[in-house]
């Protein structure tokens, strides 16, 4: 049983550039509410869930989080309960107020997503087997999804993104957050492809994290895309992504794909792929949280991004 329908979007040619040639991906056109590397990664374990009777879907998010918002989608499509462990115990004190003000949470809501918002020193311990056992006394039986969607069966979800026509390309370059999209991506990849990982977070600790899902070395992250860090930005990537938009009539999300992009035209600009060097850009979605990004570059009085 998969998730839904799979929509079959052609790849998309966007430019070429000092010889080098590059195609997107469009994995954000999958579905409505479920898309990108989110439809992906909860494609088996919705089926396994429905495989194992189990009647509740429950896993973490920040209070933006893409992943929180298409388990929700995920959940009202297939008639499940869903439970969502929210970093934040402030969220929970006005939810009236949380709900007005957070479009990704009010969306959950909208799907019939019970909320649990605990304090960041609780949500640190979200992996621990005494967390899990509280949550089963407090909630009863549930299948457990982590944050970010990631384990095994994501990983067989993400191997579906390169198709056959996809042999062709040099390199295949992607967003990383968990780690589990890029690895799905290396475990379908032909011995010539190269895959090149732009992670989203600082630091170089996700390399260790791939490499315990992977025995191919065909792929390299490339660490100086993050602009500081797990959802920060600047007016130099919101520009860029407006641009691009403008340009091509795609929105990307700041947090993933636009710093993808931005990263691949800046090697590009600098020479760093050789002359015919055919790249295929994979867009992961997550547009939702565009919404949610603008509050806060209001707040800070940078530009926002087009919507």
């Amino acid at each position: 049983m998969a998730l839904v329908q799979e929509k079959i979007v052609p790849n998309q040619f966007i430019t070429e550039e000092n010889g080098v040639s590059v195609y997107l991906k469009r994995e954000d056109l999958l579905h409505p509410e479920v898309s990108g590397n989110k439809f992906r990664k909860l494609k088996y374990n919705i089926r396994e869930a429905i495989s194992q009777k189990q009647h509740t879907i429950l896993t973490f998010g920040g209070a933006y989080s893409n992943h929180i918002a298409a388990t929700a989608a995920a959940g009202r499509l297939y008639g499940l309960k869903t439970i969502g462990v929210i970093r934040g115990e402030e969220l929970g004190k006005d939810i009236q107020k949380t709900l007005q003000e957070n479009l990704t949470l009010k969306f959950a809501a909208s799907c019939g997503m019970e909320f649990d918002f605990v304090s960041r020193s609780e949500y640190r311990e979200k992996d621990s087997e005494e967390m899990i056992q509280w949550l089963q006394k407090k909630f009863g039986s549930f299948y457990l999804v982590p944050e970010g969607g990631t384990n095994a069966l994501a990983i067989k979800g993400c191997e579906e993104i390169l198709k056959d026509a996809d042999k062709n390309f040099d390199i295949v370059c992607c967003a990383v957050g968990t780690g589990g999209t890029i690895s799905g991506i290396i475990k379908s990849s032909t011995e010539n492809q190269k895959i090149l990982g732009f992670p989203a977070l600082k630091g170089d600790f996700l390399t260790s994290e791939v490499n315990k899902r992977t025995e191919k070395n065909n792929w390299k992250l490339t660490i100086d895309y993050h602009f500081g860090g797990y959802a920060k930005v600047n007016s130099e990537l919101i520009n860029f992504i407006n641009k691009f938009r403008l340009q091509y009539g795609i929105a990307l999300d700041p947090v993933y794909t636009g710093k993808m992009m931005y990263g691949i035209f800046d090697l590009i600009e600098k020479g760093h792929f050789p002359e015919n060097t055919r790249i295929l850009a994979v867009h992961t979605g997550g547009l939702q949280g565009i919404s949610g990004m603008n509050q806060m570059l209001k707040k800070k009085g940078l530009p926002q991004i087009d919507v």
